[in-house]
């Protein structure tokens, strides 16, 4: 996320990726002009040419050997010299960051080809991005119908919201109709041998089980569900404290509320808490604001709606109970009379209630680094919220829908894995490796 020129947040576009050094990768925003280029391979080849100086000259009379050999290579051991050149140079950090500093120095700058047009090719060109502009408010009409669309759907998915919060909240007890459920072929031949394997052993079990269940009292609808669904999302859990556990139990349901038709784009988050020792608030609410319009000054940046600013909203903490504020003891020594005395101080405390004060916005739309980047990461728990949490709660309390997500990092970890064979193919088909060479890892790798 960033900060648009109008001051909102809208989706990033990196110029140098943050993993460039870590995989020994470069990547420019915008292919470099020849001129560019050759200014970067020429110190390439000078830096080259640095690092071999401290080689041995040859002996003339070695010359002819030297000669001989090189007509005798063909293309292909060429290209194969070549690419190990390019890999030792790639491996070394003065070429790295000399190279990162030039592709710096590229980010934004033009081409050069659009300088070389004609100019009744340029007026053509400039009706283009009119008509881009164009595109840009229609798209702009699009996301505001989205929106309402949004709002209609949500209406209709609101009763059934509302009977999964009676039923978690115990206000309601499902019919034996309403909790069948038919699992899949591969679900019910998982169950039925684990039934078959275990049928014994639980008949025991569950004659003990039976006289510890009249003893105990019967739970009261799903306990600590949303609690669950909070620690089993990492980007929430994330977010979570030892010591905002025992309140967010008490959390009893969220809700997403979207603007009404015809006023400004928006939506809010409500929690709704059942009374508890904690703070005396029944529902905290988070409000983010939103535009669907592209920005006079940069038009072509727009990509959808960009959040303007949120609110959250005043929690009543009971006495004591403030998990965002803790306090801490320091102790002074007087420079005159060397007396020591101890100060107590009041800071913030990390906890996910932190999320219901963001920092403010000002009209001006300028904000800090870090305010912007606490920015950013609000918009995004609460848009994950919005668009994945509330409507599928259930899947995230039995990480069925944790495991979705998991499935597409696989996907791509096994498409990298490819990527290594490959890379472990070409290696094996290089005359000059010595796979012996790799056959014991770098110190550091060695298990201890």
């Amino acid at each position: 996320m960033y900060m648009s020129a109008s001051g909102g947040i809208s989706h990033p576009f990196t110029a140098i990726r943050a993993d460039s050094f870590s995989s020994g990768r470069l990547h420019c925003a915008e292919p470099p002009s020849q001129a560019a280029s050759k200014g970067i391979f020429e110190d390439l080849a000078k830096m080259a040419d640095m690092d071999n100086k401290d080689q041995p000259e040859l002996d003339p009379a070695d010359m002819e050997d030297v000669e001989e050999v090189e007509e005798e290579e063909t293309g292909e051991d060429v290209n194969s010299k070549a690419r190990q050149l390019t890999v030792q140079m790639m491996q070394n950090p003065q070429i790295l960051a000399a190279l990162q500093e030039r592709l710096d120095g590229l980010v934004g700058s033009p081409s050069g080809y659009m300088e070389s047009l004609p100019k009744v090719v340029k007026r053509r060109v400039n009706a283009l991005k009119n008509l881009q502009v164009k595109c840009a408010h229609i798209e702009a009409k699009f996301y505001e119908e989205v929106h309402e669309l949004e709002r209609k759907y949500a209406a209709l998915y609101q009763p059934l919201f509302d009977k999964r919060s009676e039923i978690v909240k115990a206000a309601y007890e499902p019919t034996d109709e309403e909790c069948e459920w038919k699992a899949d072929e591969e679900e019910e031949l998982t169950v039925s041998k684990q039934e078959e394997m275990k049928e014994k052993a639980k008949v025991e079990e569950e004659k003990k089980d039976e006289k510890k269940d009249e003893e105990k009292e019967d739970p009261k609808g799903i306990p600590e569900f949303w609690l669950t669904v909070f620690k089993n999302v990492d980007l929430l859990s994330d977010m979570l404290q030892e010591h905002d556990e025992p309140i967010l139990k008490h959390l009893q349901d969220i809700e997403v509320k979207f603007s009404d038709q015809g006023q400004p784009m928006s939506f809010s988050l409500e929690f709704h808490f059942e009374p508890n020792e904690f703070f005396t608030n029944t529902l905290l609410t988070k409000t983010y604001k939103m535009r669907s319009e592209p920005d006079e000054n940069d038009p072509f940046s727009f990509d959808g709606p960009e959040i303007m600013g949120c609110t959250g909203c005043t929690i009543d903490w009971t006495k004591g109970k403030n998990v965002t504020l803790k306090t801490i003891k320091k102790k002074q020594k007087h420079k005159g009379r060397g007396t020591v005395r101890t100060v107590t101080k009041t800071v913030p405390n990390d906890s996910f209630f932190n999320f219901f004060t963001p920092p403010e916005v000002p009209e001006s739309g300028e904000l800090d680094e870090d305010s912007e980047a606490v920015l950013a990461a609000d918009f995004e728990i609460g848009h994950f919220i919005r668009e994945r949490i509330v409507p599928r709660a259930v899947l995230y309390f039995t990480g069925e829908a944790i495991e979705d997500d998991d499935d597409d990092y696989d996907e791509e970890g096994e498409e990298a894995d490819d990527e290594e064979g490959e890379e472990e193919g070409e290696e094996e088909n290089d005359p000059d490796y010595d796979p012996k060479k790799d056959a014991n890892p770098p110190a550091e790798c060695k298990q201890q």
